[in-house]
């Protein structure tokens, strides 16, 4: 990915916000929630709940986007505002790269804040 996984302006925005501790806070509470917006995501497709799946995108595309998880926070932006999709290969297909765009930005917010 050309893309830097977290945006490092917005996180050092957060960081001046809250304050470097409640920063490093923030993230590992997000590292710890974040697989579960995942399996949300996973549960909802697979009973074909289209809110919850939207729902659940809307949740981590906010959370990415504290944090400066700019391609992470427009993928799940896409997946809510799209929903589901009538071909399951596609829905499969959009999350493995939610997946992957978090590991990638779970990876940067460790790098980041020492975890």
């Amino acid at each position: 990915m050309s893309e830097d996984p977290i945006n490092l302006s917005v996180f050092a925005d957060l960081q001046a916000a809250t304050g470097p501790e409640f920063a490093v806070e923030l993230a590992n509470t997000f590292l710890e929630e974040a697989p579960g917006m995942i399996a949300e995501l996973h549960n909802a497709r697979a009973v074909g709940d289209n809110e919850r799946f939207q729902r659940a995108a809307h949740s981590l595309k906010s959370n990415a986007n504290t944090f400066g998880a700019v391609a992470l926070a427009a993928h799940a932006r896409e997946l809510e505002v799209k929903g589901l999709d009538d071909d399951r290969l596609r829905n499969d297909d959009a999350l493995s790269q939610l997946e992957t765009l978090l590991a990638e930005a779970a990876a940067a917010l460790k790098a980041l804040t020492n975890v």
